[in-house]
């Protein structure tokens, strides 16, 4: 029939920042500034992009004189940088 107006809603209590619980991206992305390089893939237009460790990718363009970055067009030399740290704009981004 009527509702029960003097019945109690049950309240939780708020998460602590520190707890996992409290995560705004519970696959941890945005948690480090510095992650590893997982890998490299060419996107559609065939510029390199870096995949990390925290879910993130970064383009790597070899584009002089504003970006000279001549390690991604060498297979070997883009090898030698997977497990290599690197500083995650987007991880930073999250955490400021």
């Amino acid at each position: 029939m009527g509702r029960d107006l003097l019945h109690k809603n049950e309240e939780r209590t708020s998460l602590n920042k520190d707890l996992s619980e409290s995560e705004q991206n519970p696959d941890r992305r945005g948690r480090p500034t510095v992650s590893t390089i997982t890998g490299f893939r060419q996107d559609e237009d065939l510029h390199w992009v870096a995949e990390l460790s925290c879910g993130h990718t970064q383009h790597l363009r070899h584009q002089p004189p504003w970006q000279s970055r001549a390690w991604v067009l060498d297979p070997a030399q883009r090898l030698e940088k997977i497990g290599q740290p690197f500083a995650c704009g987007w991880c930073a981004q999250v955490r400021e």
